[in-house]
């Protein structure tokens, strides 16, 4: 029961058969008798079954770390271990006392004359339970085994309480018997009382004698054949008037009718608490929970009395109080038993819904109480013992479905008896109460260290004297001190208003308060160390220094127990301003006198003796003053006295925590606010209830209440990086910190430094040069440079800066809440009504956003109106249904970790089986998997491996009643999504069109996007929502799998999250989710016949993780490895890659002779062809890295591989049969040949991808090929000089991503529209486009795409003539940043632009050194580029800076570089022209350079040089147009991120955006 593996009560039981089943038949079948204490005697067998071992047990669970994980460890075991025993006794018709802690007591009545029979029954039922469970191995080494104590004769029943709660108990010399035998019994044996017995028939036992006239040991019964156990056991029933009935149920009083009488008996016995869920309809599984709580044990030794009835009243009258004071207190009486010396009470604080503040404070007082109580008012007691102990346990229920109680079980409660044995006559506490009661020290004694039995480690206990009023004013000191290394964050508002009440208090002559508002942990006390810095800081802004140069602050820190001392708030300020709080005693009168003396007549000195602890002598005029006119006097003495002495020097009152302030010192203030110039700054917590005086206080027109608001994400993030020491956190930490913290400072800060104790971070040097690494495995810190774009503290330039990442092996979604954060959510959850928290621990196990459908689906009857600690997301649409998610901080954290783990287990499973059937692609996308055919691909070896899980249920409609009988199961082709497709009669007319030139195709793309028909236009669909699959669907999908075991699942859905990350362009989340999956593998092996994984997983998702890393790999920049892992996918796809030219030379003759000869057959949509599609979409992957991986370089070996690369992939997709596959492919194959320089083959391939878009605009694939397309015809015309054509173009194809939400094409089709019309000096149109560029990639925090951004930044500055968009100081801090990272350092293209860029713009400065420093990186760089657009940019930009090194340069400036002479440049420019063939838009550039370096050779005067280079932007047309389309191309849409300044080509840039 403790952990919901066992039976569970069904939901269709009555509700009296389920408060029977928390109750013994005692109580069931008894008559009511009249008042309390009830008082009841009958002859009957008790039976004692003491499990030894357990506290050991704890005592080793106590020692560990993982206090909650052992917690559920340790219910596991009790609870599996008592629930048999359990059923035991009550299949012999034995009634279940009570489960008290580590024993169990048990019960048959029967009248006096059948006694002996019962005792050879329970005996016989006691040997029973010997042997069947004497002994129980633990994993952890410590046994449980069992000791049984037998007694009989006559039992008093007893009922203690009032009409509101009410206890049983039973006691009588036999109950001491019972005790006694267990006590004398060591493990494995059964011992008998004396009375036992005599009454017994003793020929029926082998016994032994233990001790004259105490117990007897029974070894065995004698059996004989005439004696025939069955027949006795017949007998017996007919003694037993409620035993079962029936072999379905084990008890009679389960099948009770309905009786309203009986309910209300019942419920008296019943913890308030548990009422509540049990009346809301909750399953007895679901009441389970591990929290922490502090429990109270209370002991009373009584003086043996021979009158019964005494007694009875005795533990009533006890029993009254001690409930009474506790639940006042905020726990409740759990239970009380009978000892052998007397009696003790059990009481719990922080039980489910009664969890509190303050509640170690709330126990230790109630106990200081009852202890007092039990002293002076109840004359038989002996001893009062009361221990105290906080900590985790479990709470929820023990024992079998028929017959179970609601108990704690922990360490700490075990620790309680334990304590009451070596510290007896006090009120001891241990060292974790003492601390988290925050009471003053002095109200504690520490006690000396003690052995316990079973307890190797006791911690440091303390006795507690009661509250006592110490001499002494309160803390002069706030809570917390300014920090001088991190500033205050986001508290400029707040501040200003205390700047503005100092200036109001100066120039008005009134008073002025400000009060500050926030919860628990928003910086109350930190805003409070501020303004006492700024107050104290000499020559403050918000005072002149020629008018004030000095206040006088006096600062208070208030706590709850002062709000019960009478002016104890002003008492304390005054002793600070008279000085007098920290001198000695003996010299505190002295000092006293000295600040009254000129201020207060000396014979008024005495009416401070008492406020202030001095004994000036009793003056006549006072000693005829009543309470009321000295009252009076002090409060006008008080006045008097600040009167003066704001005069001087101006007073500032800090109370922090004001809120805890009594309501005479409210008055007071209030009083003085509006009488004397003063500023008082205080914080409450808007939680508590203020007295009237308070409220009155804050009416005053003189006092503002200032909200404090939470922190915004930027500043939370600058205060983690400060907490852990770095300059940037990884995207999952960032996560993990936002749902957490809800930018609450001290969460923020709790939570780091948990992350730092418990060691799961790794930290890296941000300045360490970054290197290209031959391993997966080494990569996380690459990883987490390529997401930052800014540094988060300012630092200097000589500090070291790190960075850091998560382990690989932690799972953030899992790590336990600090205690602190943990019992703060979990005091704001039993804030809620019980549906309210049921509904908060099943929605945590969802996790932090989730359908409504699933919470539906988790609870039937759950209604929305219940929703009040989750919030609606607005802006989702995800399956036509709302979203849920948290809005309370730490709130789901804290309710997932109160379930035991089996219920965790269960719910994650059913939240997984929920789930997969939404894991695929959106509608808008056609549904599918992220891995093309992923399902198919696996399905052979799921059902060779064993792998298929599933569920069969119970007909009891709880959740967590199902049967686990298998396993989890992975998606199966059965349930495939289908492919919406247009009707056949559509697509037949549309496949006889066949494009023949592009102007076809380019009308058939206007029309296109000028439909507005639903039915047709694949535009005006709802849009592509794959990312809320991933948010909602895939990423829990994982974690729910990795929670409940299913390896092989997570693996499977950690695939399909990292394709869906790559897909929407997000890299780092890709990685974070293969590295996950690699933790999953295990650490691989250093040869690869010895590589063994610990998920077993089929060759194809081993390909696709490997295809899926490398191209992780490439766009972080670290090609070598990206090349080793597409080689590997490749391998294992069954598609060898060649690695020598021999090989590239074999290879490319038969891809293009024999591969292109074979006769391709068309593949149909059965399951078996539909893997052979899921393999050859992975090598058209696999093979268009590869040749992109190879284009990067431009050495003539790599372009034989990616010539290679492109031949294949053109191959697999004929082979792939798709039309989508095959545009894309030609569109490859002309963006390589243009690279290479090839203009024919480039121009070619791009005529035949527009011949083979017939089909494109029928599928979401098809949509993606077409824009690709269209942007690949925007930079050809770019490339050939056709500008306009090539904006059109690009707005076209800006339009049909933007809909497809594809970040990476849109950022480059924004920067193909950038160049154009840059060329065409729109530089207005160009801030547009820089605009939209920076929304797009600032989000995805693509290293790569800024770099593009920030170098067209530098052009716009160089060549803009006045237009700007980024200062050049932001890009010249991102380049010196990302200078060294293997993402740029491989994209030699884009990185010669970027430094040519920078040193033409430190020569307009003539600033040669740094000018030498980028030209020589730059002529490093010009070698190794090919004929790309950014190629040949940043080619033209290096010819720039080597005719500015011509003629402005003076000689000798370079230290480092040789000079260049114009023959050198000569043959630059003559490469130019014979690499870049296929981008002639700057061959009329270059040629003006050309012709000023032949000017310059010649000796030729030349005119003074323009950095600028304006002379070669010819007025007029730069370059000849092609503007045969422009009047048949329309745009759509553009959008604009920003506005950007009027100019007078405003009505030209409305041609291309309307």
């Amino acid at each position: 029961m403790a952990t919901g593996d066992r039976l569970v009560a069904p939901p269709l039981w009555p509700l009296e058969a389920r408060l029977a089943a928390l109750l013994p038949d005692l109580l069931v079948f008894r008559k009511p008798r009249g008042s309390e204490p009830e008082l009841a005697t009958a002859q009957g067998v008790l039976l004692g079954v003491h499990v030894t071992g357990f506290t050991a047990l704890m005592d080793r669970f106590s020692l560990s770390c993982k206090s909650e994980h052992d917690m559920d460890k340790l219910a596991h075991i009790f609870s599996y271990y008592i629930s048999d025993i359990v059923e035991h006794v009550l299949c012999f018709g034995g009634d279940i006392l009570n489960i008290t802690g580590n024993v169990l007591l048990a019960l048959w009545t029967v009248e006096q004359n059948q006694l002996s029979d019962i005792i050879t029954l329970v005996a016989k039922c006691s040997l029973e339970i010997q042997e069947k469970f004497g002994i129980y191995h633990t994993r952890e080494g410590q046994d449980l085994q069992l000791k049984i104590g037998l007694s009989a004769g006559r039992i008093s029943q007893v009922i203690v309480g009032d009409e509101q709660r009410q206890y049983l108990l039973v006691i009588g010399r036999d109950v001491d018997g019972v005790q006694l035998a267990q006590r004398l019994a060591q493990a494995n044996e059964i011992v008998l009382s004396w009375n036992c017995w005599k009454l017994c028939e003793q020929y029926m036992f082998e016994v032994e004698i233990m001790r004259e006239d105490e117990a007897v040991k029974l070894r065995d019964m004698r059996i004989s054949d005439p004696f025939d156990f069955d027949e006795h056991f017949d007998k017996c029933l007919d003694y037993l008037p409620h035993y079962r009935t029936s072999a379905d149920i084990l008890r009679t009083a389960l099948e009770l009718d309905p009786d309203s009488a009986l309910e209300q008996t019942l419920r008296k016995h019943i913890m308030k608490s548990l009422l509540k869920k049990i009346d809301e309809g909750q399953p007895m599984e679901y009441i389970s929970e591990f929290r922490t709580v502090t429990t109270v044990l209370v002991s009373l030794e009584l003086h043996k009395t021979e009158w019964m009835l005494h007694l009875c009243h005795l533990i009533q009258e006890a029993a009254l109080y001690i409930s009474t004071v506790i639940e006042k207190g905020g726990g409740q009486l759990s239970r009380i038993f009978m000892f052998d010396k007397g009696c003790m009470f059990l009481c719990v604080f922080g039980l489910p819904g009664d969890k509190k503040p303050d509640e170690c404070a709330h126990a230790l007082e109630s106990s200081f109480s009852i202890f007092s109580f039990c002293w002076e008012n109840l004359a038989e007691t002996k001893l009062v013992s009361i221990s105290i102990t906080n900590g985790p346990v479990f709470c929820g229920m023990v024992g079998a479905i028929a017959r179970h109680e609601y108990t704690v079980i922990g360490p700490k409660v075990s620790l309680l008896a334990r304590m009451i044995t070596a510290y007896p006559g006090l009120v001891s506490c241990d060292e974790v109460t003492y601390l988290r009661s925050m009471l003053p020290a002095y109200n504690f004694k520490k006690l000396p260290e003690k052995m316990m039995k079973n307890i190797s480690n006791p911690e440091k206990m303390y006795e507690y004297l009661g509250h006592r009023r110490c001499i002494m004013f309160g803390k002069r000191h706030l809570a917390r001190e300014r920090n001088q290394n991190h500033p205050l964050l986001d508290r400029e508002k707040e501040l200003e208003a205390f700047q503005m009440a100092q200036q109001r208090c100066l120039h008005l002559k009134k008073g002025q308060a400000v009060l500050y508002e926030g919860g628990k942990g928003y910086g109350k006390s930190q805003l409070l160390a501020e303004i006492n810095f700024l107050a104290q800081k000499e020559g403050h802004r918000g005072l002149p220094v020629t008018t004030v140069t000095f206040i006088r602050v006096l600062p208070l820190k208030l706590k709850e127990a002062d709000s019960k001392q009478c002016f104890y708030a002003i008492q304390t300020l005054m002793a600070i301003f008279f000085e007098i709080d920290t001198c000695p005693a003996c010299y505190r009168q002295e000092c006293l006198f000295k600040q009254l003396h000129g201020m207060v007549e000396e014979p008024l000195h005495c009416l401070f003796n008492d406020l202030f602890f001095v004994k000036f002598p009793l003056s006549f005029r006072v000693s005829h003053m009543d309470d009321l006119a000295r009252q009076k006097k002090v409060k006008a003495c008080f006045f008097q006295v600040l009167q003066k002495a704001v005069r001087e020097t101006p007073l500032i009152f800090l109370i922090d925590e004001a809120q805890y302030m009594d309501a005479a010192s409210w008055e007071f203030l209030g009083t003085l606010l509006s009488s004397v110039p003063i500023i008082m700054v205080m914080t409450l917590t808007p939680t508590f209830t203020l007295c009237g005086w308070a409220q009155h206080f804050l009416q005053s027109p003189q006092a503002i209440l200032v909200p404090i608001s939470k922190l915004a994400e930027t500043s939370l993030l600058r205060m983690a990086c400060w907490e852990l020491g770095v300059v940037s956190i990884p995207q999952e930490l960032q996560i993990y910190l936002f749902r957490r913290c809800f930018g609450n400072p001290l969460y923020c800060e709790v939570l780091c430094q948990d992350l730092l104790s418990k060691n799961i971070l790794l930290f890296h040097d941000l300045q360490k040069e970054e290197e290209e690494t031959s391993k997966w495995e080494t990569l996380s810190a690459n990883a987490m440079k390529s997401t930052m774009y800014s540094i988060s503290p300012a630092s200097s330039e000589d500090q070291d800066l790190y960075v850091c990442t998560v382990k690989d092996d932690v799972n953030l979604d899992t790590v336990l809440l600090p205690p602190l954060l943990k019992e703060i959510a979990v005091n704001q959850l039993d804030q809620l009504n019980p549906e309210e928290q049921l509904l908060v621990k099943c929605a945590a196990v969802i996790g932090h956003s989730f359908h409504i459908d699933l919470l539906q689906h988790l609870l039937p009857g759950w209604s929305e109106n219940t929703a009040s600690p989750l919030r609606l997301r607005e802006g989702l649409s995800l399956l036509q249904t709302e979203d849920l998610e948290f809005g309370v901080p730490l709130l789901r954290e804290a309710a997932w970790e109160l379930w035991p783990k089996a219920q965790q287990v269960a719910l994650h499973l059913e939240c997984a089986c929920f789930l997969q059937d939404l894991a695929c692609r959106c509608g808008s996308c056609q549904g599918g998997d992220f891995v093309p055919f992923h399902r198919f691909a696996i399905c052979s070896a799921k059902s060779s491996s064993g792998t298929s899980r599933f569920c069969s249920y119970r007909d009891t409609g709880s959740i967590l009643t199902r049967v686990i009988t298998d396993k989890l199961q992975l998606p199966s082709p059965q349930d495939s999504f289908q492919f919406q497709t247009k009707s056949p009669r559509s697509q037949e007319a549309f496949t006889n069109e066949h494009y023949r030139t592009e102007e076809e195709f380019l009308d058939q793309v206007n029309r296109r996007l000028a439909q507005t028909n639903l039915e047709k236009d694949m535009l005006t669909t709802k849009p592509c929502h794959c990312d809320e699959i991933l948010k909602l669907v895939l990423s829990p999908l994982t974690q729910h799998c990795l929670v409940i075991g299913e390896t092989t699942c997570a693996f499977y859905y950690l695939l399909e999250a990292a394709a869906a990350s790559l897909d929407l362009s997000d890299n780092y989340m890709a990685f974070f989710y293969l590295r996950k999956a690699s933790s999953l593998l295990g650490q691989p092996s250093a040869f690869s016949y010895l590589k063994k994984h610990k998920v077993k997983i089929c060759q194809f998702e081993e390909a696709t993780f490997c295809r899926l890393r490398s191209e992780v790999c490439f766009n972080m920049g670290q090609i070598t490895l990206a090349k080793k892992l597409a080689r590997q996918a490749l391998r294992l796809l069954k598609r060898s890659f060649p690695w020598t030219w021999f090989g590239v030379i074999f290879q490319t003759f038969l891809e293009k002779y024999w591969r292109s000869c074979s006769q391709i057959q068309p593949l149909n949509n059965t399951s078996e062809n539909k893997k052979k599609l899921a393999v050859l979409q992975q090598r058209v992957h696999c093979l268009s890295l590869l040749w992109q991986l190879y284009n990067l370089e431009a050495t003539p070996s790599s372009r034989r591989f990616a010539c290679l690369a492109t031949l294949m992939q053109k191959n697999s997709a004929k082979e792939f049969a798709s039309e989508a596959q095959v545009v894309s492919t030609y569109v490859a194959l002309s963006q390589l040949s243009q690279n290479m320089g090839d203009r024919e083959k480039w121009l070619h391939c791009e005529q035949m991808a527009v011949q083979k878009s017939t089909l494109c605009w029928f599928s979401r694939e098809g949509l993606l090929a077409t824009a690709q397309l269209m942007q690949a015809l925007a930079y050809t015309k770019l490339c050939l000089g056709h500008l306009d054509f090539s904006i059109k173009l690009g707005f076209q194809a800006h339009e049909i991503c933007r809909h497809l939400k594809k970040p990476a094409l849109e950022n480059l089709i924004l920067s193909v529209l950038f160049r154009s019309a840059f060329l065409k000096k729109k530089f207005d149109l160009c801030v547009h486009v820089l605009e939209s560029q920076w929304a797009l990639i600032s989000q995805g925090h693509d290293v790569l795409g800024l770099a593009c951004f920030y170098s067209a930044c530098l052009d716009l500055l160089l060549y803009g003539e006045g237009w700007l968009y980024r200062p050049f100081g932001e890009c010249l801090h991102f380049i010196q940043h990302y200078e060294h990272s293997c993402i740029l350092t491989s994209d030699f293209n884009v990185m010669l632009g970027v430094h040519a860029s920078l040193a033409m713009w430190f020569a307009q400065d003539s600033q040669w050194n740094l000018f030498e420093h980028h030209f020589s990186r730059a002529r490093q760089l010009v070698k190794r580029t090919n004929a790309s657009l950014f190629g040949s940019h940043g080619f033209v930009r290096f010819l720039e800076c080597h005719v500015l090194m011509l003629q402005k340069i003076p000689e000798g400036v370079f230290k480092h570089t040789p000079s260049e002479t114009h023959r050198q440049a000569l043959k630059y420019i003559k490469e130019f022209f014979s690499r870049c063939v296929t981008c002639p838009v700057y061959h009329q550039w270059v040629s003006e350079l050309k012709a000023s370096v032949m000017r310059y050779g010649r000796k030729e005067s030349t005119r003074p040089f323009d950095t600028c280079f304006t002379r070669i932007w010819i007025e007029g047309k730069f370059l000849e147009e092609n503007n045969s389309f422009e009047g048949n191309l329309g745009i759509q849409r553009f959008v604009r991120v920003a506005d950007v300044k009027e100019n007078k080509d405003e009505e030209e840039i409305q041609e291309y955006i309307c």
